[in-house]
């Protein structure tokens, strides 16, 4: 896959790029699709929306398609060096965790699935 680049401004040389697009890797979207795929079946999710802006990809999670999203998952590289470039945000816009490795940032979501049996 082959993403057009921009030249870094202030970087002497310029030899290094920044993508103009920031995108999902298909190992991570791997990890938020298998979750995904689970809260679905649980009946918690129904839908989903992908976006990949400049300094940001999102995916979006719905109860339902016509509603603000429950969650959304961030990807922002930029951060990656310093709180970690990973996040779920909630409906109200708190992040709800953050870090370096999207599996672990994905627990907070998983915990919504354990469930007290009576």
């Amino acid at each position: 896959m082959n993403i057009p680049t921009i030249p870094l401004r202030g970087v002497s040389g310029g030899g290094q790029r920044l993508p103009e697009q920031v995108a999902f890797h298909r190992t991570e979207l791997s990890q938020i699709l298998s979750l995904y795929g689970r809260m679905v079946a649980a009946g918690e999710w129904r839908d989903y929306g992908i976006s990949s802006l400049r300094e940001v990809a999102v995916f979006s999670v719905f109860r339902r398609t016509a509603e603000m999203p429950l969650y959304r998952i961030e990807k922002r590289p930029k951060l990656r060096l310093k709180q970690g470039q990973y996040s779920v945000v909630g409906t109200d816009g708190q992040v709800l965790k953050r870090g370096h490795d999207l599996k672990s940032v994905l627990r907070v979501l998983e915990r919504k699935l354990i469930r007290v049996v009576d």
